[in-house]
């Protein structure tokens, strides 16, 4: 498996440079981008502009493996609006196009929310058909689509993501998985046992479970049981990206990416 940092785990006003030097430094073989609508790495950077930052990232020994968009929350697939859904559309094949370009092989995409506004069956019906609908555009680019499981309200058990994956029947969607965000209503061992193949790529953070609440923490600092999680990874036969998505150490970031990069050691090494 593979080393890799989430660009939020760096200050948000570094430098695309900046971000990927300081990853390489710290142990990582890869950084996963993330994109805005405003800042250094916005979703109307131009080709050559993408392309500068992918001929860095080689430059240095560094993968760009996955990138997605927090856009994906405020324009949501799942919306009852058509004209938000149709803008969610055009966003998500805007960050397809940015993967292409800057050498991503997964596009992680949030499949919308379930709320007061939107029922849980239109929910998995729009998110469905949405994701669908990206197929020919990620088939053309050569990008892979990984639905992540988050606190949206959606898609809670194991099965019914299998399912949701299985009746896109592509192999160009399956899971983005997130090792950290099931603690609060599940056991990642168990997730990423039934989703198996499906899993293109993992988030990790770890989470103390506590009643009522819960909350995220550093790696190896909570709940999650790691030997459990590296045995389900090799049971599957996962061999692809593990990306850290934890924020920042406050005083001194780059020791952060290094203590980060030293923990996903030690879990690699669990058996």
């Amino acid at each position: 498996m593979k080393k890799g940092l989430n660009r939020g785990a760096l200050p948000g006003d570094w430098q695309p440079n900046q971000i990927l030097d300081t990853a390489k430094e710290a142990g990582f073989d890869g950084v996963e981008l993330t994109f805005a609508n405003e800042g250094s790495l916005h979703i109307n950077l131009s080709n050559d502009e993408l392309r500068a930052i992918r001929k860095h990232a080689e430059s240095i020994g560094l993968e760009l493996p996955s990138t997605y968009t927090g856009l994906n929350w405020q324009v949501c697939m799942t919306d009852a609006d058509p004209d938000v859904r149709a803008n969610a559309a055009r966003i998500n094949e805007r960050m397809l196009e940015i993967a292409h370009e800057i050498g991503a092989n997964t596009l992680l995409i949030v499949p919308g929310v379930v709320d007061e506004h939107t029922a849980y069956d239109d929910a998995y019906n729009r998110a469905r058909d949405a994701i669908a609908g990206l197929i020919p555009k990620a088939r053309s680019l050569g990008v892979a689509i990984g639905v992540e499981n988050v606190w949206n309200k959606f898609l809670l058990s194991p099965l019914e993501f299998a399912r949701f994956v299985d009746e896109i029947n592509d192999p160009h969607v399956g899971a983005y998985f997130d090792v950290g965000n099931i603690l609060a209503y599940g056991y990642p061992e168990q997730w990423i046992r039934i989703l198996g193949k499906r899993i293109k790529k993992c988030h990790v953070k770890d989470f103390v479970v506590q009643r009522p609440g819960g909350y995220f923490t550093t790696l190896l600092e909570g709940s999650v049981d790691w030997p459990a999680v590296r045995q389900a990874w090799d049971a599957i036969g996962y061999d692809d990206f593990v990306t850290v998505e934890i924020g920042p150490m406050r005083h001194n970031p780059a020791l952060g990416a290094r203590i980060m990069a030293e923990s996903l050691d030690t879990i690699f090494s669990l058996s």
